[in-house]
């Protein structure tokens, strides 16, 4: 049985096992990485460890901190409310206003992790507050943020259009951003349409606010919602002025905040959503192992040699959707593009065309659990059963993977083959 096989057989039976017995998946994925990447595919162990998301790590214990911080001294419950009076009462457009502001965001350079580490918090909490569906509110957050995010200006905008430059094809920015753009829009609204209604997992011991939690809201802040707010604008500052890693400085800040406050905030690390760290880190090492063999690339490969090119545009779209649902995005466009320029330049299929729908397919799927948007949405759900929750991600993530590189090529690349 070929390395490839076994590699692939083994996601699929951790998926089985994790999401039938009450045990972490990520804990599954660690054991499989280091059996299989030993045993099947000859890395190291220091191969391997090269693999753990360091970085994400630290985003997602830092963020969670800073906002559990936040949450204990009343800060969130004073921008939910200051929210709320911003769309005039009307609280069924606050994951439309969430989905804009991401956008915003993310057009004007932001990285797409980093809009959805800072609006990720706040919408959850608006979820919370007004018991709203946290499902749509973290989806749409999300959307919001790759509706934007492949402008000229924007990393994922400035990559992909770098690859395909050096290739010598042409592809318009306007059409990448616009694909991208009216794609999530459309995704958004089905996603607001069909489940905004529908109640949230909620937990039992969430029914209620906790008490330590209870922090009277007025009009105006006091001096250590004061001092919260402007730790959370010089976060935002740092991470879309200077570029400055989200997850340091959001611990920086949760700590500096902390210190003022010790008796509140006792507890606050409490609010690290730890089983949601082990559960990302786990997958995502499991799959850099994978692109580190070599496996990631060859299943690629395999699709690209299958057929008609519209055919194999279709495989190429289903593939790094697969792929990124697990994996980097970024990684996955860097690698993917340069598979897809023989296609091109042997093909009739519009360079603009399939680059735009690999792009879409490639980045929808990052509401999945395992990617570093995903983990965030999940880290800082509030009063939801977080199992429950896990799994209604992953039903929605599944549906996008299923549907979404098709409608992107029939979209974008079937018109013009």
């Amino acid at each position: 049985m070929s390395a490839e096989v076994i590699s692939v057989g083994a996601l699929l039976v951790m998926f089985v096992v994790g999401t039938v017995l009450p045990i972490n998946l990520g804990i599954l994925a660690f054991v499989a990485t280091f059996a299989v990447g030993t045993a099947s595919l000859g890395l190291t162990e220091d191969e391997i460890f090269e693999g753990f998301p360091a970085d994400l790590f630290v985003t997602i214990v830092g963020v969670t901190y800073l906002f559990s911080v936040a949450r204990r001294n009343g800060t969130i419950d004073w921008l939910v409310a200051a929210g709320v009076r911003l769309v005039r009462g009307k609280v069924s457009l606050i994951p439309w206003v969430l989905f804009l502001v991401a956008a915003l965001l993310t057009a004007f350079g932001t990285f797409t992790p980093a809009a959805v580490a800072i609006l990720a918090p706040i919408g959850m909490n608006f979820a919370y507050r007004y018991k709203l569906n946290p499902l749509v509110v973290g989806m749409m957050v999300i959307s919001g943020g790759h509706a934007g995010a492949f402008s000229p200006v924007a990393v994922s905008g400035a990559l992909v259009l770098g690859l395909v430059d050096k290739t010598g094809l042409h592809v318009s920015p306007l059409a990448l951003f616009s694909a991208s753009f009216l794609i999530n829009v459309v995704l958004s609204v089905i996603t607001y349409a069909l489940l905004a209604k529908r109640p949230a997992p909620l937990a039992e011991e969430a029914a209620e606010r906790s008490d330590d939690e209870d922090v009277t809201v007025s009009g105006r802040p006091d001096w250590r919602q004061g001092l919260t707010l402007a730790a959370l604008v010089a976060l935002v500052v740092g991470a879309l002025a200077f570029h400055l890693e989200i997850g340091f400085l959001a611990l920086a800040a949760g700590a500096l905040l902390a210190l003022v406050d010790m008796k509140r905030q006792e507890r606050a690390v409490d609010g690290v959503s730890w089983s949601t760290l082990l559960l990302v880190a786990g997958m995502m090492t499991y799959i850099a192992m994978l692109e580190k063999a070599g496996v990631i690339e060859e299943i690629s490969e395999h699709a690209a040699r299958l057929g008609a090119p519209v055919v194999v545009a279709l495989l190429l779209c289903f593939t790094v959707a697969i792929t990124s649902a697990f994996a980097s995005s970024t990684a996955i466009l860097t690698a993917i593009i340069p598979i897809a320029v023989p296609l091109l330049l042997s093909s009739h299929l519009s360079a603009a065309g399939l680059i735009a729908a690999l792009a879409v397919s490639t980045t929808i799927v990052d509401t999945s659990p395992f990617s570093t948007n995903g983990a965030l949405v999940l880290s800082n759900a509030r009063g939801v059963d977080s199992r429950r929750f896990y799994r209604q991600i992953i039903s929605y993530t599944g549906g996008i993977v299923a549907l979404g590189p098709v409608v992107a090529w029939g979209a974008l690349v079937l018109p013009w083959s």
